[in-house]
């Protein structure tokens, strides 16, 4: 058995954040049923490129996952839509704050209905506050909440992550707030409603630049030690035009490879300040003298936090990703499909489900909640939920 058996998870979210929270919640174990609209359902579904017929980013997510199409704009699919949330422990909301409250599905009036019910509401900015209407994407919650200034070089515009940073840790933040309601139901038998803003939720992550700011302290974008500012941390070009990252913070690691390449050992490398320029162009000139295996090999003999920069297509067949077995695929009725581990994916990948196709288990979803075959046809018959293919 896997932690979360027996807990069941209703998923009104879409794209990445409220998937990737569900997934993990999936992969511990609980039943998560995708409720999805009936004009496309999950946007991600339509992202391209296609794998057996399916989008490979929504596949990623949405593993282990049960799909029913519902249209709640109907009213039959409003009280069909109560009495289903009745029968789980946990709804996942990732809509604007009040748009359940609009169809007459409220937080305050689900919980009346289902006290144990643990409501779990992702937002770009929370459920109250200035900006909570304001729609946004993870660019725009990275650049309010401070960390999108503190990217990139010293000169120019701050630069874009190339993942979604707030997205992910709003979906961690919801597993987190989602396990420990669980556990305060355990203990009172009462659910709760969680307020999670993904603006909120990346504040976390600069932890080391946000103590020095709130205590006043100047904080300059590509001139700090962990952002470009030291020449120790950072990233340069081989001989081969590949890139290579050194991290050599402590004083051990950078004498290790000062050491190696016959560079003078100084501590005043690990600090900021003017001396820098000069350090920077000398170990780019090291770097540029040796190709990207030849300093690996290089990491390999001495230990300072020396890693090659992998390129995309190159991650699945690096030796240490695959030793971990990182990366799998899941047979499905359309091919295989490829898919990579989390902390908490099951060893025995076997057991995982592939994702689900748009409505694929709608009847086996309300038949589960204990609705007749009739009431379903019923359903299906008006348009207030659709079966898939």
């Amino acid at each position: 058995m896997r932690p979360l058996d027996g807990t069941r998870v209703l998923d009104l979210s879409r794209l990445i954040p409220g998937p990737f929270a569900t997934l993990v919640l999936a992969d511990l174990g609980a039943t998560v049923d995708k409720v999805e609209d009936a004009a496309g359902g999950d946007y991600l579904r339509h992202l391209p490129p296609a794998v057996a017929g399916e989008s490979a980013a929504f596949q990623v997510l949405n593993r282990g996952k049960r799909s029913a199409v519902i249209d709640l704009k109907k009213p039959e699919a409003k009280v069909a839509f109560a009495r289903l949330v009745a029968s789980y422990d946990v709804l996942f909301d990732q809509f604007r704050p009040g748009v359940l409250a609009r169809l007459g599905l409220g937080h305050a009036e689900l919980r009346r209905a289902n006290p144990r019910l643990v409501i779990c509401a992702l937002t770009g900015y929370g459920q109250d506050g200035v900006l909570a209407q304001r729609a946004g994407h993870d660019v725009n919650y990275l650049a309010r909440s401070g960390l999108l200034g503190l990217m990139g070089p010293e000169s120019g515009p701050p630069q874009v992550p190339a993942f979604q940073l707030a997205d992910v840790s709003g979906g961690m933040w919801c597993v987190i707030a989602i396990l420990a309601a669980l556990a305060e139901r355990a203990r009172t038998g009462q659910g709760a409603v969680l307020d999670v803003a993904m603006t909120d939720g990346v504040l976390g992550f600069a932890s080391a630049a946000l103590g020095p700011i709130l205590a006043g302290a100047a904080q300059r974008r590509g001139a700090e030690p962990l952002s470009g500012g030291i020449a120790p941390y950072g990233t340069y070009a081989t001989k081969d035009e590949r890139w290579i990252s050194i991290g050599a913070l402590e004083p051990k690691f950078w004498t290790a490879f000062s050491t190696g390449v016959g560079l003078p050992v100084e501590m005043s490398a690990l600090m900021p300040g003017p001396h820098q320029a000069d350090l920077h162009r000398k170990v780019a000139e090291i770097f540029r003298t040796r190709t990207r295996d030849e300093w690996v090999a290089f990491a390999a003999e001495r230990d300072c936090c020396l890693e090659p920069v992998l390129e995309p297509g190159e991650v699945a067949a690096d030796p240490h990703l695959a030793s971990r077995s990182l990366f799998f695929e899941l047979p499905s009725p359309r091919g295989r499909v490829p898919q990579f581990r989390l902390p908490v994916t099951p060893t025995d990948v076997s057991t995982l489900a592939p994702p689900p196709r748009s409505g694929e288990h709608t009847r086996a979803i309300f038949k589960d909640a204990g609705f007749a075959d009739a009431e379903i046809d019923a359903l299906i018959a008006c348009g207030a939920a659709k079966q898939g293919d």
